[in-house]
């Protein structure tokens, strides 16, 4: 299949959504960002790759790197995770605190901030060098060792991250998060400040699409069945409050990103990754769910 000429069509159908939407101004360094770009990129498991417009150009991934975290504690913690973060979809907003109070700090699954707020804990708690060690695994997943944090994109998100530190106090008081507070906080502004491109992103999600490949990345190994149940959790949790409509309109396991990027895999097929900054009022971009659309119509290759 020609991919560059596919994910080109697919661009110019969706051109007439371009300016819907608006970029995560809420975070000053993301404020700053041209939200009129547009990036996109496939992997396959057999070595094909298509790539157009923006497709090398490096963002905040933000909530992507979640998926990243939730990796690491599987590795790390096994099924003893789900002891402090559930495994079911929020149908609330991402930073929402109302969900976490009423079940007692336990953050419904791993991907609204609570759940990786605490995912970044268990990683402070179990890494010698958190920072250096995630980074690490970024590498080598994606095979690209330039990629590194944006300190001022952290630093920008914790000058404005009011609700999140509410998260984390909330969390420690339920003894949910072991660590110091602020040191929990900065890694895990620091993990969400990692800028990758569509390129470098669809070729790490690769080793989440291919679940029959050995996963054994900077000492963290997962087996085919952990690696499927992330997918699972990717399926059901990626989109936070707009998971259901996501599996309808695309049905593809993936993770968002209010950076405005998107990844999402067919599981022995291919990886994908879109970046267009524009988001919708649930923190998706507009654009990048609309690509993914297209994609899954053209190719009929949803999961279902």
């Amino acid at each position: 299949m020609d991919y560059n000429k596919l994910l080109e069509n697919i661009h110019q159908a969706i051109l007439p959504y371009a300016q819907e939407g608006k970029a995560a101004d809420y975070i000053p360094e993301l404020a700053k960002v041209d939200p009129d770009q547009f990036g996109m990129c496939i992997h396959t498991i057999y070595g094909e790759v298509g790539a157009i417009e923006q497709a090398d150009t490096r963002f905040s991934i933000q909530s992507i790197s979640k998926v990243f975290a939730l990796a690491m504690c599987l590795s790390i913690e096994g099924d003893n995770l789900w002891k402090k973060v559930g495994k079911e979809p929020s149908g609330t907003a991402f930073n929402s605190l109302v969900q976490l109070e009423v079940e007692h700090g336990i953050p419904r699954n791993p991907f609204i901030n609570a759940g990786a707020i605490v995912m970044a804990d268990i990683l402070y708690s179990h890494l010698e060098h958190p920072h250096e060690d995630f980074l690490r695994f970024v590498h080598e997943i994606s095979g690209e060792e330039s990629i590194c944090y944006n300190k001022q994109v952290a630093l920008s998100e914790r000058e404005k991250g009011y609700l999140n530190a509410a998260i984390a106090n909330l969390l420690k008081y339920h003894g949910t998060i072991e660590n110091d507070i602020e040191d929990v906080l900065h890694f895990y502004f620091m993990m969400c400040s990692i800028e990758m491109s569509c390129r470098e992103l669809s070729k790490a999600f690769l080793v989440f699409a291919n679940h029959r490949k050995k996963f054994d990345y900077a000492g963290i190994t997962l087996t085919s069945s952990q690696v499927k149940r992330m997918n699972a959790i990717m399926q059901t949790c990626g989109f936070y409050d707009e998971a259901g409509e996501f599996s309808y309109l695309v049905g593809l396991p993936g993770k968002s990103g209010v950076g405005g990027g998107i990844v999402a895999i067919y599981p022995l097929q291919y990886a994908v990754a879109v970046w267009s900054p524009r988001l919708n009022s649930r923190g998706n971009s507009v654009m990048g769910i609309k690509a993914l659309e297209l994609l899954t119509t053209e190719t009929q290759s949803s999961i279902f």
